[in-house]
Formats: structure tokens, sequence, C-alpha cells
């Protein structure tokens, strides 16, 4: 290989990260010229990719987790060939270009993940090497391996001291992913000092002792990074592999280099120079065309690669007909009709049951129908009942199992989660009290940004908790959980709404789902049919009890609380109506007309009872309205006792009817 053409591209790519930050404004220019070689050997030929097949199945996968540093890997995506031209580069971020200030999931071709919020795309990684083992055992047969891609990452010291990688660099070495590879941008500075100030750790011991396998290098040399890579991938010896690549930061601009100035666009005020430096020609975005020619080469070569696993994948096919059927058609039966019919129906007269309970009931009904549900817990699948109970447990040993223990990292499930749904062929869930959603809540956000679709089960949803107290009573969680856009919250009042709730949950595409469940159990009240229940569940509100008389009153409620509102619409008359309401987002993306249906405008005597804070209910409540709910925190005492305690009771509800009607 040529290596004075990669090192004429490694200082290209330079080029074109001081040009598109120089133009913009704005952006960091630390990572790009500092982990320039680092680029040059991953995308000349680290790399397993086919830059015209981005979603190729066998790719390995390159995740920034560093995303800050995004003129990197836009630079590199567009030298070697992906769909993101030169003028993609011009427009960095601009309004609707490719190329945005931190990488986008789906919206830039190569682009894995949604980076740029620090130690997640450590975490994503480990899940898409997670996702990469269980491939690899699920297809592969003796005489055909379709799956031996390697996850790649490249972190920075912000990464390194965030929790959320710590969490997941210990997962991964505890479960022996081997096909995992973390490049560190060694270079020993964060944003506002050098790294020094804030850490001093032995980063190499630190690795070892999580059980990771070392090396160091120097980050400037492409036949180091070529060597280190090249090793980490022939050792499938059980150790995830970290190369601690030592490099200098903004190299290439002398003015800033080394130094804290050097993360931001600080060093753009110097870009003449230092291109001049670097032996650039003086015009912008400049790209030899020895260096075009080069990549083009290269790619043209990878995609003879990609054709001959092609032409391996056929004759596995042709020689797996079943294997193929499951691998290809993952989300072909996910309609509400198929998963409904899997789920038995739970007898009218079951009293008292928790809907984490019927939850557990469910999902396994799910999961035995469908072999790509995988669930895992944060050391808590006793309490929060996903348990597959015909799956076996995700282990060095056995890489097919399907249920996946987490450990006390709530943080690093909710980002390896993401990594799972990034890779597109398993279903993933991840479970914990509802009270810990928070210890997630970055890793939430970021599915709902991009679309993934993850399913949360949180349990313990409220005051009914009881006796462990405020500390665990999340009353303020579920309302916080509903402002976060594209995420839809589902709290089930019974059995039924809980199986309508993971239909809808696994059938949704474009984001995340959380499902809230009870510790404390629920009587089913309403007198509709399963269906109806689970059908009014996919619609986020519906009639529960429907009034005999002219409509006086709705009440509205979520989980546990259904059962006093229709309770208490008995016992007030024969004017009042209930609507369940599981789902907000749901509900709001109904029609205005069908909304006016179960809600009618004309009604304006409205009350809301759900046993957390009130401020998500006003939308539905008006001027007019009243909301029971409880705007302090909890107590500790028997569930039912807290209950009663805060008001969450048909007497209540009573008496608030009585005031408006």
């Amino acid at each position: 290989m040529n290596e004075s053409i990669r090192y004429e591209a490694a200082n290209q790519s330079r080029g074109l990260a001081i040009d598109a930050v120089k133009t913009c404004k704005s952006g960091h220019l630390g990572l790009p010229l500092g982990s320039a070689e680092i680029g040059a050997s991953l995308f000349s030929g680290g790399l397993q990719f086919d830059p015209s097949d981005p979603n190729w199945l066998n790719r390995d996968r390159f995740i920034l987790s560093a995303g800050h540093g995004s003129m990197f890997l836009y630079a590199w995506l567009h030298l070697a060939g992906y769909d993101l031209p030169i003028d993609q580069l011009k427009q960095f971020r601009v309004l609707h270009s490719k190329t945005p200030g931190h990488p986008e999931f789906s919206e830039t071709p190569g682009v894995e993940a949604t980076t740029g919020p620090l130690g997640q795309g450590i975490g994503n990684a480990v899940g898409y090497a997670l996702s990469g083992k269980k491939l690899a055992s699920r297809f592969n047969t003796e005489t055909h391996t379709i799956f031996d891609h390697h996850v790649l990452a490249l972190m920075g010291d912000g990464c390194f001291q965030e929790g959320v990688a710590r969490e997941a660099i210990s997962f991964a070495g505890h479960n022996q992913l081997d096909n995992l590879i973390l490049i560190y941008d060694y270079n020993e500075v964060t944003l506002d000092a050098m790294a020094d100030q804030t850490q001093s750790e032995d980063t190499a011991a630190f690795f070892s002792a999580q059980g990771w396998e070392v090396q160091t290098i120097d980050g400037h040399s492409i036949e180091a990074v070529d060597q280190a890579v090249d090793q980490a991938k022939a050792k499938d010896n059980g150790k995830p592999k970290i190369i601690l690549a030592k490099t200098i930061i903004a190299k290439g601009i002398p003015e800033v280099a080394g130094t804290a100035k050097g993360h931001g666009e600080g060093g753009a005020q110097f870009a003449e120079a230092s291109k001049q430096g670097l032996g650039l020609p003086n015009s912008e975005f400049y790209v030899s065309e020895s260096v075009k020619t080069f990549f083009s080469e290269q790619a043209k070569a990878k995609s003879e690669t990609k054709r001959a696993w092609d032409k391996h994948y056929q004759e596995w096919k042709s020689a797996n007909p079943e294997l193929a059927k499951a691998l290809e058609n993952q989300s072909s039966d996910y309609s509400f009709e198929s998963l409904s019919q899997v789920i038995p129906e739970f007898p009218a007269d079951k009293a008292n049951v928790a809907t984490r309970a019927s939850g557990g009931v469910v999902y396994n009904a799910l999961a035995n129908a469908f072999p790509e549900i995988l669930t895992g817990s944060a050391d808590l699948f006793g309490s929060t009942k996903n348990y597959i109970t015909a799956g076996d447990d995700f282990s060095p040993s056995n890489w097919d199992g399907r249920n996946i223990w987490f450990g006390i990292r709530e943080h690093a499930m909710g980002a390896i989660c993401n990594g799972i749904a990034y890779d597109g062929i398993f279903k993933i869930s991840g479970a914990t009290f509802t009270v810990f959603a928070d210890y997630l809540r970055p890793a939430i956000r970021l599915a709902a940004l991009a679309h993934l679709p993850v399913t949360y089960i949180f349990t313990h949803d409220s005051v009914g908790v009881g006796e462990d107290g405020p500390t665990h009573q999340p009353v303020e969680t579920v309302s916080g959980l509903r402002v976060i856009p594209n995420l839809d919250v589902i709290r089930p009042g019974d059995a039924e709404e809980v199986a309508g709730a993971f239909i809808a949950a696994l059938s949704r595409t474009t984001g995340p789902t959380a499902l809230i469940l009870s510790r404390q159990g629920v009587e089913t009240a309403s007198k509709l049919s399963a269906q109806e229940r689970r059908e009014g569940v996919q619609k986020g509100g519906y009639i529960a009890h429907q009034e005999s008389a002219d409509l006086e009153l709705i009440i509205m409620a979520t989980g546990s609380e259904l059962p006093l509102a229709i309770q208490a619409a008995k016992e007030i008359g024969t004017g009042v109506r209930v609507v369940s309401m599981p789902c907000f987002e749901r509900f709001e993306r109904q029609s205005e007309n069908d909304k006016a249906m179960i809600l009618p405008p004309s009604c304006t005597n409205r009350i809301a009872i759900e046993a957390g804070v009130s401020n998500t209910w006003g939308r539905y409540l008006g001027l007019s309205g009243r909301a029971i709910c409880i705007d302090r925190f909890g107590l500790s005492a028997p569930g039912s006792t807290v209950m009663k305690e805060l008001g969450i009771t048909v007497e209540q509800i009573k008496s608030v009817a009585s005031d408006l009607i």
C-alpha cells in the first residue's frame, strides 16, 4: 500500500476539517486534526465496509463516540467514497445538510449511531458488539460463516470520564466481547484544561483490570495503527481490545496544538498558515487527484470483498432457508393482529394482579413466538418480571441467550440497548424500577432522537410501592418521561391493557416506548372485551366506561387508578364517562375528530386521577377541570395507606365530582 498517499490523505482530511469549521465559524478541530492518521488507517484498510452499500450486514461497525469531532467522520466518509459529496462538507452545520454538528443516525450514510453526549457511543459500541456475537451464534453454521465483523469506536478523554462509559466498559469486559475494539484518542486534553486537571489514574491498568487487552501506540503512525487494529482483530481471546493511541490534539495548527485551546474552533483563525504548514494549497476543501484515485481504487476493492461475501451468503441462504427467513423477515409479523393472537386472554374475574406480573405473562408469550425478542434487567429480573423463561442467559458460554444481566448499570443498559437497536436485527428491552429511569434518561433521549424501537420496562410505578418510601416512589418520573419528544409512555390500567401496551411497543418502528407497570395489585374493572381494551391502548385513550345518560362528567385515569375511576363513576351517576388514558403520545397522534369523540369539547367538567404529579394533565383538563394527583413526595407506609393518605381514592373522586356537578 502506498504509505505516502495515506499520509497525504491524512493531511488533506485536516484541511477539510479546517475549512469546514472556518466556513461555519463553529465546530471542533481538535479530534479531526489529532486523529487524522487513525482515520487514514481505518478507512483505507482497517475497516471492512463497502461505501456503495452502507448497510451491508457483515460490515465493521465504526462509531465516533467523541461525536463533537464530527468533521473527522465526515471527511473520511467523503474520501472513502460514501454518498457524501464535497458540497455537503461545505455545508457543515448548515440547516438540512447531511453534515450536522454531531453525527446523526440515518441522516448521513456511514453514520452508525447518533453521538455527541460523551460516553454514549461506547455504550452503543458494546450493544453493537453484543448483537454481533448473537448474530454469529444464531446464524453461522459449520460450513458458512456469514457474520465475523468487528465493532470499532473512537473515544477521547471526555468519553472515558463519563460514568456511562465506565459501566459499559465493565459490562463488555465481564461478558468477554472480544469483537469490540476501542481506539482512545489519547491526547490527555479535555475542553477546559489538560486532562491531569481532572484525572490521574493509570488508564492502561484500568482497562486491564476490567478484562480488556491493552495496546499503547503512536497515534500519528499509520503503520502502528494498522498493526494494532490487525492484532486486535486477529485475537478471539475473550477480551475486548483498547488501543491507546497517543496523539497531539489539533496537530497541524502550532498555535493551539497540544493544548485545551485546540479543542474547539479557535484554531480556525490560523487556517491559512496551518494549511501551508501541512503542505496544502490555499484553495478551500482541497483533495488531490492522487488521493481521489487511491480511495476510488480502495472502494472498488472493498466492493469486490462485499461481492464475494454476497456469493457466500447466497450459498448459506440456499443451505439454510429457515435461518435465512428468520434473518431477512425480522419485522414482517409485528402487526397488532399477529402479536395479539399469541397473547392469551386474561380471566375477567382475576382480581388484584400487579401489572408487572401481567407483563411477565404477556412478554413471555410474545418471546415464545418471536425468537428475535431479547430482554435485560439492571439486577432486577425478580422484580421487573421480564425474564424470558425459555430464553437462557446471554453469556460468553452462550451467546445465543436472550436474557441479558446488565448488573446495576442502568445508564449503560440504556446505551447498550440503543446499540442493539441500531444494529436493527433484534427487538430489545431493558428493565428497572420507574424511579431509576433518570439514571438512563440521556440514553432514552438519544433513542427518541434517533427513532430507535427500544422498549423500557419500568415497574414500581408510583407511591403504591409503599414501605420503601419517597426515595423509591416516582411521583414525578412518569410526567418527566412524557415530556421527551418521540417517546411513547404507556401506563396500563389492567392485564389486557398491559397486553395492548406490549403490542404497541413491539410494533412501533419509529421510536422507543416506556411501559410503566405497577407493583401493587390492580383490579379488572372495565366491562369491555379484551380485544377492545388492547385496541384502546393503540389509540392512547378510549372510553373504558360509557355513560348511559346525558354526559355530565368525564373522569380520566391511568394505571392502578383506572379501577378507582370506574368504581367512582358507577357511584356518582349515569352521566359519567371514564376515559382510560394509558398513553398521551398515542392519543395525540389521533385525528382531532377521533380525539373529540373520546373527549368532547362540550364537556368541560373533567377530573384526572393519577398517583403522580399533575402538570402533564393540563391539556386535557382545560380551565374548568380538576386534577387528583400527588404534587409532593410520598410517604413510607403500606401502599394502600399511602394512596389513602394522599387522596388517591374513590371518595376523593366523588368529592371533587360533587363540586363540579
